[in-house]
């Protein structure tokens, strides 16, 4: 069975599409190892049959000359993060996985079509679920955590990601995932598409130079006219 995707070109002159983050600055707001994200965006060299070949990146980036991520590429990642989290899965099945749902969904970009999150998610699941030898209850724990990350995201009218809400929590309980607050934001037409505190555009960035500075976490919520929780969302996100 396959379903409809939603599926539009976005603009060359897009910000979501405009070169943004270094694979290290992404794996830092992604809390993930750098090493595992620039395997995603450029593949992997290694020698099979005694000759060196290099495995195909699973996430394309936007960027012409292939050193940044752009936002559409880290919301991939962010989306593929939950797919590998908790199981260790090889980068081959995670490549089936994907070739599956581009297969499914009909689309070139599956991790940000809205139809995956809105209609496949369970079929996906299973399916995955199968591929890696995962038991009943393991693939509802995966949904679990791959919904947490999904609902992150934000989208227009058309279905894309306009704005996503990073983790700011090292856990991988899923609890703690789905309780992990929005306090922080990436919007690409927001300060670059660097982490703000959601609703006022400041910089997390601002925030943590001043706090490692020496200014306290009170001093801080005072001069930002902030709460204290804010401020110490802020330093988390970017002490990562």
């Amino acid at each position: 069975m396959g379903f409809k995707a939603r599926e539009h070109s976005i603009p060359a002159s897009d910000p979501r599409l405009a070169p943004a983050y270094t694979p290290t600055d992404a794996a830092r707001y992604l809390r993930m190892p750098q090493e595992t994200l620039r395997t995603w965006v450029h593949g992997r060299s290694y020698v099979a049959s005694g000759q060196s070949t290099r495995s195909p990146a699973l996430i394309q980036l936007d960027d012409p000359d292939q050193k940044y991520l752009s936002f559409i590429n880290f919301v991939e990642a962010h989306v593929l993060a939950a797919m590998r989290r908790r199981h260790g899965v090889k980068l081959p099945k995670v490549r089936s996985a994907l070739d599956y749902l581009r297969k499914q969904f009909k689309s070139s970009r599956p991790l940000i079509d809205e139809t995956f999150q809105t209609d496949g998610l369970d079929l996906f699941v299973e399916r995955y679920g199968e591929m890696i030898n995962v038991s009943r209850e393991g693939q509802r724990a995966m949904k679990d955590l791959i919904t947490a990350y999904l609902q992150r995201i934000d989208r227009d009218p058309l279905g894309l990601p306009v704005r996503l809400y990073p983790f700011t929590r090292d856990t991988e309980a899923i609890s703690c995932r789905k309780d992990d607050p929005r306090v922080i934001v990436m919007n690409p037409a927001v300060s670059f598409g660097r982490p703000t505190i959601a609703g006022t555009g400041i910089p997390v960035s601002a925030i943590f130079e001043r706090y490692r500075a020496g200014d306290s976490i009170a001093e801080l919520a005072e001069d930002f006219r902030l709460n204290i929780g804010d401020i110490e969302e802020a330093i988390r996100c970017e002490a990562a």
